[in-house]
């Protein structure tokens, strides 16, 4: 969503971090073009403002003349401003302590409220919460249906009542969790296409009788400066805690993201990164602002390995690894770990610099090409994975007509694995501790297998 403002930035301060002194004409010129590059990102035109405005007024500061490496300094100035910009610290879900805690999502109709419950009933989960979703949103055709369907998909109970009033169903969820022994519960409220006084009253009234302990409003993010002034409406009526912005995967200008705390005085909470259940990240500020500013995200992306492995399996990996055994299995299991990982697109866009390497965005990654790696090994017998040496001519024939792909493409992966398997011998010959970077590992080092 940020690429186009992160690739604007980027040349702004790569003809700024070139000069040796910066004059009062350069920080103009540099703040005209981060002005132009936020506007056309969509960002409220009064945040620009204020914003360029506070990275002007630093920027021709004694500190930034008197630096070594004034456009350095600038780039840090521009890096705080954003991060402050966005939140300034992570906003986190606080419970009273009472139990079943409470947290209802409002807004509009479309914005991804249904599918937002889900995923934050399943991040609740893996906190080791035992969160129950309650569907009280009677209006929208099949809304309750799907609640239940994401439910059952995740094997989190749904409560959907029997009643037709939104107000009494949340009520009642809240007993069904007391019973079931639930600790929290996620009420998902009926939105409108619009703002409108009957949503508003009736959001205000479920509030009133279930007292929740945090209010998130649910924006989409590709709907841009619509969302920030539905936003703003639903502050001054139903004063909500936080945001939760979907669609942040997607190819809008993201000016709302960047204008939403700022307009309403609200912190993002959640960020919704993709379409399955899991594809919903805790928002972090300053993350984010390095993220746009082309530094990567490696924080993120440690934790994000760290989520996804399986430490059982990768213990035993490290034991075959230890003993020269490494093998298309487990090669295998490396590629099924990129994918958890959102992919190895996704991987790369938060490594410092990544965005200025070419052939980075969706249409020069195919991540299918990983499912042609899977496929191609799972088209082998077990004893093909355990020792390569048997890939004869005729078995590779057989292979690449069951991995529905060519001979060379088998040829080409052989190759590769046995690249794989070289570097992980030179690895364990370097001694312990030496080429090895945690329990995350990509096969075939710096070379990926395609």
């Amino acid at each position: 969503m940020f690429e186009n403002l992160s690739q604007r930035l980027q040349t702004v301060f790569a003809n700024l971090t070139g000069k040796g002194r910066l004059s009062d004409a350069d920080v103009d010129a540099a703040m005209r073009e981060i002005r132009v590059a936020l506007l056309e990102a969509d960002v409220n035109f009064k945040v620009v403002k204020e914003f360029v405005a506070r990275v002007r007024e630093r920027a021709v500061g004694a500190d930034v003349a008197k630096s070594l490496t004034p456009g350095q300094m600038v780039v840090r100035i521009v890096l705080e401003e954003l991060t402050e910009l966005l939140g300034g610290t992570n906003a986190r879900l606080v419970f009273s302590g009472r139990i079943p805690g409470v947290v209802m999502l409002v807004g509009l109709q479309g914005s991804g409220k249904t599918t937002a419950s889900a995923k934050l009933a399943n991040h609740l989960r893996k906190q080791g919460k035992r969160p129950l979703l309650v569907a009280c949103d009677v209006y929208r055709p099949a809304a309750i249906d799907q609640l239940q369907a994401l439910g059952l998909e995740l094997d989190i109970p749904v409560y959907r009542g029997g009643g037709t009033e939104p107000v009494e169903i949340a009520k009642a969820g809240v007993k069904e969790a007391v019973a079931q022994m639930r600790d929290v519960v996620i009420i998902d409220t009926a939105g409108r296409l619009h703002v409108d006084e009957e949503m508003m009253v009736e959001a205000a009234l479920i509030k009133e009788a279930v007292r929740p302990d945090q209010i998130l409003m649910v924006v989409d993010a590709m709907t841009g400066q619509d969302a920030v002034t539905s936003a703003q409406a639903f502050s001054e009526r139903v004063d909500f805690d936080a945001v939760i912005v979907t669609k942040l995967d997607g190819d809008a200008r993201g000016g709302a993201a960047l204008s939403v705390k700022q307009v309403t005085g609200k912190p993002i909470m959640f960020a919704g990164v993709g379409e399955k259940l899991d594809a919903l990240e805790q928002f972090h500020p300053d993350r984010m602002a390095k993220r746009i500013l082309g530094m990567g995200d490696v924080v993120s992306l440690i934790e994000k390995a760290a989520e996804t492995a399986d430490s059982e399996a990768t213990e035993e990996m490290e034991a075959r690894l230890r003993r020269a055994e490494f093998t298309f299995d487990d090669f295998l299991t490396q590629l099924r770990q990129v994918k958890k990982m959102g992919g190895l697109g996704s991987m790369l866009k938060m490594l410092p610099g990544a965005g200025q390497l070419k052939g980075l965005d969706s249409a020069e990654i195919d991540e299918r090409q990983l499912d042609r790696v899977a496929a191609i090994i799972q088209s082998m017998t077990t004893q093909e994975r355990a020792n390569p040496k048997l890939l004869n001519g005729s078995r590779r024939e057989r292979i690449a007509r069951g991995a529905g792909v060519t001979v060379f493409d088998v040829n080409q992966l052989v190759k590769q694995f046995q690249t794989a398997k070289k570097l992980m011998k030179q690895f364990q010959a370097a001694g312990p501790g030496k080429g090895r970077h945690g329990k995350f590992r990509f096969p075939g080092g710096a070379q990926p297998p395609f």
